[in-house]
């Protein structure tokens, strides 16, 4: 859930100008067998166009054919599934995963993530396995000083590091198909270590070959996490060198900005210099506007948006569907707290735990103060490793300092320390007028910023309920029940409007030649059931889905089906993407 250095353990085509396709099979006469065919649904096929019954037919990983409905209930099918009130689409891609752990050495089939219909995952915000070297292992090490961990990540160490850790998740076996921007942390901390201050020329030219090697590997982009240290202490100049090194590859800078809070519409500005000066194309990671007094930025952040693209910037954005944020408790310190990674030293030494604590009760600071912008009413603990502190899983930052009779600041520093940093935290902080204000914006994109999980089997203690929910609560609360945007266009957001924004070739639509990524949901049922209390319970609606044509999740249960893949981005240059 922690997405800065200090806490990582807390966790589309030709047609759409999308470059160069694999050839598609032959189209199916009318005596060829086909693997699936799923008949009288209701076909939407990720354009945003509007739904028609339909056949849809598979063989292989390819979608053969897509006729009206009734037109194959002949043909000869191995599986053939009636879809009769169905809604047929396009698998859905979260264009913000966390499942690194899972796709390595977890359980590859993320089944909080199947069965929400997702089958693509595109990972990276921040921090990536590779590239390694000693300094990013270090920071490893130091959260896990197991062997492990060190042996994992000495793999993804020399000049195709980052490819090495695509092909070492696709080994593994996982469900959906894979993909990642490149760490901007992961860059920095590559080329500086830990430590604050800009970085040299040395340091930068060792960030633009880093990014250059990572891009022809098949990075999407650059993807920079800007309220978390060490990420935060690189500069608006640093970050435009990075982008100019990734601009000839087609890459696309996607952040976790400087604030999404007091300087909400600074950090928007920095954002979009850093795609003007950098020749790039820019996104916003999980568009939001924190903290009360800033709710009312969220139209003024849509008009500065739109305003940008009106004057021909390619600026889009995407979120989650919640009124909360999940990450680190850790965030809440300042971020010179954490610099070298000695956060905990500092919060041990007298002096230092006095001049953080201080910091932490200003009302104004230079850095995201999440937790007094949320208050103490606002936190919620949650991922409790320890048993004598598990009685505190769940509950609110205000709760747990009252029954220790201490300060919230004060409150958060113990915990810290008793938790060796790793404790995590949902901070509830934004409007849901302006979640549905953003929902309707046609530049934007969904994704889960959550890890996938197990939930019979790999489970513990709290998380954020996105983990389980994020499509579903958008096609049943905000589609179905709320009607707040259309299903087409709910569905086009969720599948081609992210294959187009990373120029993956031959997914994101129900066409033809396309792999077959498919979903089948019952659109009068389909609902999230996670909760911020109890996590772990799995969206229901979701009746099939394919990846690559395999059936991955049938009828409520995870068929066992590994079949995902690496995709990868514009700017590869390995051969077949």
């Amino acid at each position: 859930m922690r997405k800065s250095i200090a806490g990582l353990a807390v966790g589309v085509s030709v047609l759409m100008g999308c470059g160069p396709r694999e050839a598609a099979p032959p189209r199916a006469g009318p005596d060829s067998p086909f693997d699936v065919v799923i008949a009288n649904g209701r076909v939407v096929d990720g354009t945003g166009s509007a739904w028609f019954l339909g056949d849809v037919a598979l063989r292989g990983d390819r979608i053969v054919r897509i006729a009206p409905a009734g037109l194959l209930r002949e043909a000869p099918a191995t599986v053939r599934i009636d879809a009769t009130g169905m809604v047929v689409a396009p698998g859905f891609i979260d264009i913000q995963s966390h499942s690194r752990d899972a796709f390595l050495h977890g359980d590859g089939r993320v089944i909080s993530k199947i069965s929400q219909g997702i089958t693509t995952e595109i990972m990276g915000e921040g921090w990536t396995n590779a590239p390694a070297n000693e300094r990013t292992i270090g920071v490893l090490a130091a959260i896990d000083p197991s062997n492990a961990v060190d042996s994992i990540a000495r793999r993804f160490a020399g000049s195709d590091g980052f490819a090495a850790w695509l092909s070492a998740m696709e080994a593994h076996g996982v469900s959906p198909n894979i993909g990642s921007f490149i760490g901007a942390t992961t860059l920095r901390t590559y080329a500086k270590g830990t430590s604050e201050g800009p970085a040299s020329a040395a340091e930068l030219d060792t960030m633009r070959a880093a990014t250059r090697r990572a891009m022809e590997d098949g990075a999407f982009g650059v993807a920079s996490a800007l309220i978390y240290p060490p990420g935060n202490f690189a500069s608006t100049e640093e970050l435009v060198e990075i982008a100019k090194a990734m601009a000839p590859y087609g890459g696309v800078y996607i952040s976790h900005m400087r604030s999404e809070a007091d300087k909400y519409l600074e950090a928007i500005d920095e954002l979009l210099r850093i795609g003007r000066d950098g020749g790039v194309a820019t996104e916003i990671y999980h568009l939001k506007a924190g903290g009360v007094r800033n709710w009312p930025k969220a139209a003024q952040a849509i008009a500065k948006i739109d305003s940008a693209r009106a004057a021909g910037q390619d600026v889009q954005a995407n979120m989650y569907p919640y009124v909360a944020g999940g990450t680190g408790l850790a965030a809440c310190t300042p971020p010179w707290a954490s610099a070298d990674d000695k956060l905990l030293a500092n919060l041990r030494d007298a002096a230092t735990r006095a001049k953080i604590v201080a910091e932490m009760n200003q009302d104004q600071t230079s850095w995201e103060n999440l937790c007094k912008l949320a208050t103490a009413q606002g936190i919620m603990t949650v991922g409790f490793a320890q048993d004598s502190l598990k009685q505190f899983d769940g509950k609110r930052l205000s709760e747990i300092g009252a029954a220790r009779g201490r300060d919230p600041a004060n409150t958060i520093v113990d915990l810290l320390l008793a938790t060796g940093g790793q404790l995590g935290m949902l901070v509830f902080m934004m409007s849901e007028t302006n979640v549905e204000l953003q929902l309707r914006q046609p530049w934007m994109k969904f994704g889960t910023d959550a890890e996938g999980w197990d939930p019979d089997s790999a489970a513990k203690g709290l998380t954020h309920p996105r983990s389980y929910g994020t499509f579903p609560r958008i096609l049943g609360y905000y589609v179905r029940e709320r009607k707040v945007i259309p299903l087409e266009d709910a569905v086009r957001k969720a599948s081609s409007a992210v294959a187009t924004r990373l120029s993956i070739p031959d997914r994101g639509m129900l066409r033809p030649g396309f792999f077959a990524d498919v979903v089948v949901f019952d659109p009068a049922t389909i609902a999230d059931k996670a909760t911020f209390t109890q996590p772990h319970q799995l969206s229901v609606g979701v009746k099939h889905v394919f990846v690559n044509g395999t059936h991955v999740w049938k009828d409520g249960t995870h068929t066992g089906a590994t079949p995902g893949r690496v995709l990868r981005g514009p700017g590869y240059t390995g051969g077949t993407r």
